[in-house]
């Protein structure tokens, strides 16, 4: 079944969209907080919303290539809107916890950062990121090259550290959890396996308009 494809008119404004409609949680749990709304502790809950939204939003970046590589559909339009919006997120959560959670107590943060594992981790993973959204435009892609490439594959990485750091910060580990790092394992290994799948599936193409005695074309 095939996907009805979005007119090029509307690519613009549907990327922007998505700009809006990934924005929306973030501002809504906000307004909730502070108008009083959010029952237990505000503060914890905005911060561990924030850092599950970064995790979807790394989660459906990476869903991008393998659900064109399967099913013939390309999305690939918004996956800079994605990643930047997993970027933000990141970044929203990491202020919430130091402004609204620590109240810029620097002391404490920096030994929470040496002392705790998972705040190790999702730093780490935040620093990484920095650079990826930084490029995540068409004048790094022309100016790095291939390196661009390379430098956007620490996106694998960044994604398991964020599992990682979900699962270290609560004290049992529950199905939400397990679910998140299964499906990044998953995405991680068809990374890894994809290379062998995309041969295979270009050696079943049909040669149409092939000369005899002419070599496949290849990607």
């Amino acid at each position: 079944m095939q996907v009805p494809a979005l007119p090029k008119r509307h690519h613009t404004a549907s990327v922007w969209a998505l700009y809006a409609l990934g924005l929306l949680p973030a501002v809504w749990t906000f307004y909730l907080g502070a108008t009083g709304q959010l029952v237990g502790n505000p503060v914890k809950i905005f911060e561990h919303l924030l850092g599950e939204w970064a995790l979807r939003f790394l989660i459906l970046t990476l869903l991008i290539s393998p659900i064109r590589d399967l099913f013939g559909v390309n999305w690939v339009r918004y996956r800079r809107a994605l990643g930047l919006l997993a970027f933000w997120y990141v970044t929203m959560h990491f202020l919430a916890y130091m402004i609204l959670d620590k109240r810029l107590a620097i002391d404490v943060i920096v030994e929470d950062i040496f002392k705790r594992w998972f705040i190790t981790i999702g730093m780490a993973a935040f620093v990484l990121l920095i650079p990826l959204a930084l490029t995540s435009n068409r004048w790094s892609i022309r100016t790095l090259g291939p390196r661009w490439v390379q430098l956007h594959r620490l996106i694998y990485p960044i994604a398991a550290a964020g599992a990682l750091h979900y699962c270290l910060s609560v004290k049992v580990i529950g199905p939400e959890q397990l679910i998140y790092a299964g499906i990044i394992a998953v995405l991680i290994g068809w990374r890894l396996a994809r290379p062998r799948f995309m041969a295979w599936k270009r050696g079943k193409r049909p040669a149409y308009g092939r000369v005899a005695g002419e070599s496949p074309r290849t990607e």
